[in-house]
C-alpha cells in the first residue's frame, strides 16, 4: 500500500497546513500563528478579543462595526448615530500580513516650510528636528545607508543632507592611517574618491585671523564652537590648549593660568611662578631653586618676620608672654586673656598647652598640671606626682594644709575654711560656699570629702555623714552608731 500522509487542517485564511505547534483555534477553525488577527484593521488576536465570523476572524470593536447594530444609541457610545460599518479599513493601503504598508499621500506645504526630504507638511505628533528644520520621523533616515536616526547620532553635512556618523565620517570625515574603520587602519574610502588616493588636508586654524584680542590667545584665529575651551573666560583652539613650557596637553582639570596670561600644567607652573626652596617643588625634603642662584631666590622671596613681638599692642591688651598683637588664626584664650599659639607653653617645663592640660596660676601665668601642683599644690605625703614625700629638699616640721601666704581675700569671697583666695583648677563648691580641694574636708574628723558624703551643717561648716548625725541627728534609742544604740553624746 503506498504512504498516505496525515492531512493537517488548512488555514482558512491562507489555506496552508496548520502544524500543532502554531496552530490558534477560533470558531472550530484553526489558524496560523501569524494569521491569527483582525480582517479589518490586522490587529493582532487571542482568545480574550477574538471574534469569528464566517470564517474570518474580528476584534470585538471591528466585529461591532461591521456586522453589529446600527443607528442611534450604539456603535461609538451611548447617545451617538455611528453608521460605521469598518468599509475605510478595507482599501488597498492596508496589507493584511508581513507587508510594509503603502505610504499614503502627504499633504504638500509650500517650498521651504516642509520636510526636507518629502516636502510634506510636519505636525507636532511627528517631528524631529536637525539644526532648525523639522522633519517627519519616517523620514529621519541617513541620506546612504537608510539607517533611523534620532538626536544622539545624526549628523548634517555640508550638502544640508543628515548622516548617521559612520556615513559622515566615510564621506567628510579626514582620510589615511588611523582614521576610518578604526585607529591603526588605513581607510581611503576609494569608493568615495573615484579610486585615488586621499589627499591629506591639514586644517590651520590660525589662517582665519580674528579681531584683536578676541581670537585664541595662543595663535589669533577665529575660535569655532566644535573646538572651543575656555580658560579664564578666554577661548583657545583645543590644539593649542598645551602647557607654554613643555607643551603638554592640558585641560580643564591640570591647567593653571599663570600671571603672565599664558597657560601651563602644574608641574610648569610650580616650577615658574611658586615657591623656591628646601621643601617646595619636586618633593619635601629636596632643594629645588630650578638654577637659581641663592641671591636671585632671596630678591623673589617675601620678606616674612616670623617675631610675634615686632606688632606691639596696647598695654594690657596684647600676649600676656610677649605682648605683641594677638590675631584671629594665632589666637589662643586662658581666663579671658589672648595668647599667642606659640606663646601658650608652661612657663616651668615649656610643654605646648591646650584648653584641657593648662593651669592658671595665681602669678598670672600658664602651667602645666604637673608643674602647678610642684609651685601651688600641697607638700608632703601622698602629694606631688606619686604618692610620695615631696619636701623639695626641706623637711616641713608640722604639715599645714591651709596656705598661709598670699593675699587674703574680702569676708564671704575667698574659701570658707581659711580665706584665701580660690582658683578654678582647685575650686570645690557646697551651698556654705567655696573651698579649696584640700580644706574641703570634714570639720571634726578632718575626713577628705566630696560632693556625695558632704553635709552642710547649720554653722556654716561641712561634716561627714557620721559627724553630721553626731552632731545634728536624732538622739535616743535607735539612732546614733547602731540601731537598738543608746546614744545621748
Amino acid at each position: 500500500m503506498p504512504f498516505k500522509p496525515v492531512e493537517n487542517p488548512k488555514c482558512p485564511k491562507c489555506q496552508k497546513s496548520v502544524y500543532a505547534a502554531e496552530e490558534r483555534v477560533a470558531g472550530g477553525y484553526k489558524f496560523h500563528k501569524t494569521c491569527f488577527k483582525c480582517g479589518l484593521c490586522g490587529k493582532m488576536l487571542d482568545s480574550t478579543n477574538v471574534t469569528e465570523h464566517e470564517a474570518e476572524l474580528y476584534c470585538k470593536n471591528c466585529h461591532a462595526r461591521k456586522y453589529g447594530p446600527k443607528g442611534y444609541g450604539f456603535g461609538g457610545g451611548a447617545g451617538c448615530l455611528s453608521m460605521d460599518t469598518g468599509a475605510h479599513l478595507q482599501g488597498d493601503d492596508i496589507v493584511i500580513g508581513r507587508a510594509p504598508l503603502i505610504s499614503k499621500a502627504i499633504a504638500k506645504a509650500p517650498e521651504g516650510e516642509g520636510c526636507p526630504k518629502c516636502g510634506g507638511y510636519v505636525y507636532a505628533a511627528e517631528q524631529m528636528l536637525a539644526r532648525g528644520r523639522a522633519f517627519h520621523k519616517t523620514c529621519f533616515k541617513c541620506g546612504d545607508c537608510n539607517k533611523g536616526l534620532d538626536s544622539v547620532n545624526v549628523t548634517e553635512g555640508p550638502d544640508k543632507e543628515i548622516y548617521c556618523k559612520v556615513c559622515y565620517g566615510k564621506n567628510f570625515g579626514p582620510k589615511g592611517y588611523g582614521y576610518g574603520q578604526g585607529g591603526g587602519t588605513l581607510q581611503s574610502d576609494t569608493f568615495s574618491v573615484s579610486g585615488q588616493a586621499p589627499r591629506n588636508t591639514v586644517i590651520d586654524t590660525a589662517c582665519i585671523k580674528a579681531a584683536p584680542g578676541q581670537g585664541c590667545p595662543r595663535c589669533g584665529g577665529v575660535v569655532f564652537a566644535a573646538e572651543e575651551v575656555l580658560a579664564k573666560g578666554r577661548p583657545w583652539h583645543r590644539k593649542c590648549f598645551k602647557c607654554h613650557d613643555c607643551t603638554k596637553t592640558l585641560d580643564s582639570i591640570i591647567a593653571c593660568d599663570g600671571p603672565d596670561r599664558d597657560v601651563y600644567c602644574k608641574t610648569c607652573y610650580g616650577k615658574k611662578w611658586g615657591p623656591h626652596g628646601y621643601g617646595f617643588a619636586c618633593g619635601s625634603g629636596f632643594l629645588q631653586t630650578d638654577g637659581l642662584t641663592e641671591e636671585e631666590i632671596s630678591k623673589s622671596r617675601p620678606f616674612y618676620n616670623p617675631d610675634t613681638t615686632s606688632i606691639k599692642a596696647p598695654p594690657g591688651q596684647g600676649c600676656p608672654r610677649c605682648g605683641g598683637m594677638v590675631f584671629a588664626a594665632e589666637q589662643q584664650l586662658a581666663k579671658g586673656t589672648m595668647w599667642h599659639k606659640k606663646c601658650f607653653n608652661c612657663a616651668e617645663c615649656h610643654r605646648p598647652l591646650d584648653s584641657t592640660l593648662a593651669c592658671d596660676g595665681p602669678d598670672k601665668e600658664v602651667h602645666c598640671r604637673a608643674c602647678y601642683a610642684k609651685l601651688f599644690g600641697p607638700k608632703g605625703f601622698g602629694f606631688g606626682h606619686t604618692p610620695t614625700l615631696v619636701s623639695d629638699g626641706v623637711a616641713p616640721i608640722i604639715h599645714d594644709a591651709r596656705p598661709n601666704s598670699g593675699p587674703r581675700c574680702a569676708p564671704g569671697q575667698g574659701c570658707k575654711r581659711c580665706g584665701y583666695a580660690v582658683f578654678a583648677a582647685e575650686q570645690m563648691v557646697s551651698k556654705s560656699g567655696m573651698f579649696h580641694k584640700r580644706c574641703f574636708s570634714c570639720a571634726d574628723c578632718s575626713r577628705s570629702l566630696d560632693s556625695t558624703n558632704q553635709n552642710d551643717g547649720p554653722n556654716g561648716e561641712i561634716y561627714c555623714r557620721g559627724c553630721y548625725g553626731r552632731n545634728f541627728g536624732p538622739k535616743g534609742v535607735g539612732f546614733g552608731m547602731g540601731a537598738g544604740t543608746l546614744t545621748m553624746a
